[in-house]
């Protein structure tokens, strides 16, 4: 057990108020401990980053990326250290945090290294103007450039803690901007010990800066620094909201991944193959993370005439996963984040008991202890109304429900607040696609839960603002500016 500083300005920094402790979910032991940021200490690590904003920006596109590959290549060579840690914080199986956790971090850092080196210039054809007042006529050039947006503070949420933060600091530094990161309460630790390795792979002192809290004053300390240029957030929707009115004050730029309520569609037409396809997919609720992400596929609409073959198939699924202690390969399903978070999940499950929905498998505490463990639960005789039906859960719960014909597919799709990440199974692709347009959605798989990297990704509705993901997030970590002169 370590108890670690905050990361500023190249350093480590003691913390005034002490630390806090950090607890395994699995073990409910104390992993490490976190240090809590007072308001100096969050003002001295936005100093810093605006300390080093100019210099970093002024940086050669090579030797940002240079800095960035150099940082993967750290990763890969910490694995051995990073992943039992990454496990000891989030409760991730050894498959989710030794396949998806930490690859995720070393890819999007190669990602922005090769991101540093594309284009910031766009070259505008020459235009011909007449005379005004302003100025005289001619033929006029002009150009759209990318520019940095300044200091950024990364916001991140407790699933996926290194690979989410990698994935906003990453293109914020390759865009030439400076970063104040401030992870999850939960499990900071693996964010923290990227200070080092910054500072090994040649990134100058203030370019990344990392505090903590046990709660939420940290980050609202971080959003209202004057010194902030810009809020990259993922996490609930309702603090997204308080972040944007925060933000909003100071006309921060925002980028906002927040909750979803994933809907995955099948329809009538989908064959076995399509039909395995998506029992597996919506399986994956219980069997990746525990269902703490929000891209998961929480609702399964599935059209009448297979929606007890789609339920039973769900049962037997979810009746085959192992749950257990998450360091064992044979672990499919680990613990929730923390005591509270298996509390308000159970508090869902209950609920739509009461209002009279089936539990066809799970809805009891396994008789696991100690970890904070919710068995992978399947509810039916679901009303598009209730709780469990509208509302982001974040934990191994999946509600079913049937549908007539595409129009009450799309009208419950639709009828949450969330517009995260939607799926559609057909044997009919051409069908999905025209369906995928009528989904008030950022995202639509069509049989398939897999990603492309390059693609957009970011939610509509209470799911978020702007888009990250490739060029994308280069993007949305910059400002654009025209540079117009005379020909």
């Amino acid at each position: 057990m370590r108890a670690y500083g905050h990361w500023i300005d190249g350093a480590w920094r003691t913390p005034d108020k002490g630390h806090y402790a950090v607890v395994n979910p699995a073990t409910e032991q104390v992993v490490g401990e976190a240090p809590e940021a007072t308001e100096a200490e969050v003002a001295e690590a936005v100093t810093a980053a605006r300390a080093a904003q100019g210099g970093w920006s002024l940086t050669g596109p090579r030797q940002r990326a240079a800095v960035l590959d150099r940082v993967a290549d750290l990763l890969v060579q910490h694995a051995a250290e990073l992943v039992p840690l990454i496990q000891a914080e989030t409760g991730a199986t050894l498959r989710v945090a030794s396949a998806v956790q930490l690859p995720s971090a070393v890819d999007r850092f190669r990602r922005a290294a090769r991101g540093a080196l594309e284009p910031d210039v766009l070259p505008l054809p020459p235009w011909p103007v007449r005379a005004s007042p302003l100025a005289p006529g001619g033929l006029i050039g002009a150009a759209a450039v990318r520019r940095p947006v300044g200091v950024v503070a990364c916001i991140t949420s407790y699933n996926f803690p290194l690979a989410n933060l990698a994935g906003k600091v990453a293109p914020a530094l390759a865009m030439g901007n400076t970063v104040v990161a401030k992870p999850a309460p939960q499990d900071p630790l693996c964010c923290l010990e990227l200070g080092p390795l910054f500072r090994e792979a040649g990134c100058p002192d203030g370019v990344f800066n990392v505090v903590t809290g046990s709660g939420t004053g940290a980050g609202e300390l971080l959003v209202s620094q004057s010194g902030v240029d810009m809020v990259s957030f993922t996490g609930s929707t309702s603090v997204g909201r308080k972040i944007a009115q925060t933000a909003g004050r100071s006309m921060k730029r925002t980028l906002l991944e927040l909750g979803g309520k994933g809907a995955a569609i099948v329809l009538g037409d989908a064959d076995e193959k399509v039909l395995r396809s998506a029992i597996k997919a919506v399986g994956s609720v219980w069997s990746f993370h525990s269902g703490q992400i929000c891209t998961a596929p929480t609702r399964v609409l599935v059209q009448r005439p297979l929606y007890e073959r789609v339920v039973t198939g769900l049962k037997d699924y979810a009746e085959s996963l192992t749950m257990g202690s998450p360091v064992e390969n044979s672990t499919d399903i680990g613990p929730l984040i923390s005591a509270d978070q298996r509390k308000r999940v159970e508090a869902y499950i209950e609920g739509a008991r009461v209002q009279g929905a089936r539990i066809v498998t799970g809805g009891v505490r396994p008789p696991l202890e100690p970890g904070f463990y919710v068995a992978p639960t399947l509810i039916t005789e679901v009303t598009p109304e209730m709780a469990v039906a509208r509302e982001e859960i974040f934990g191994p719960v999946v509600v079913a429900l049937p549908f007539e014909d595409e129009d009450q597919a799309v009208h419950i799709a639709n009828g949450t607040s969330y517009g995260l990440y939607d799926y559609i199974f057909s044997s009919d692709t051409a069908r999905a696609w025209a369906l995928a347009g009528r989904l008030h959605s950022g995202n639509v798989g069509i049989n398939t839960l897999q990603r492309h990297p390059e693609t957009p990704f970011g939610g509509c509705k209470g799911s978020g603002v702007g888009r990250d993901g490739g060029s994308f997030g280069l993007h949305a970590y910059s400002e654009l500016q025209s540079v117009v002169w005379p020909s």
